[in-house]
């Protein structure tokens, strides 16, 4: 399982992240913002507010999260 070491949340709703690894992706999360559980997403300053807990990512109070592997997936 990978491991985030820091993260930013861009305005074009991309996560850049840095993984333990000293790996570096940017993952775009534009297409996840129409499914139901991402919706709270759309609202830029809550999608800015993401939470690093090292092997996934939350947002608004936990109740939306991605996977480090996820993002690692989907990072470029």
């Amino acid at each position: 399982m990978r491991n985030i070491q820091s993260i930013l949340a861009t305005d074009t709703f991309q996560l850049e992240c840095v993984f333990d690894d000293g790996v570096k992706k940017t993952a775009d999360i534009t297409p996840y913002l129409n499914a139901e559980a991402f919706k709270p997403l759309t609202d830029i300053h809550i999608f800015k507010q993401v939470k690093n807990n090292k092997n996934y990512v939350s947002w608004h109070n936990e109740e939306v999260d991605l996977s480090a592997d996820t993002i690692w997936h989907i990072g470029i």
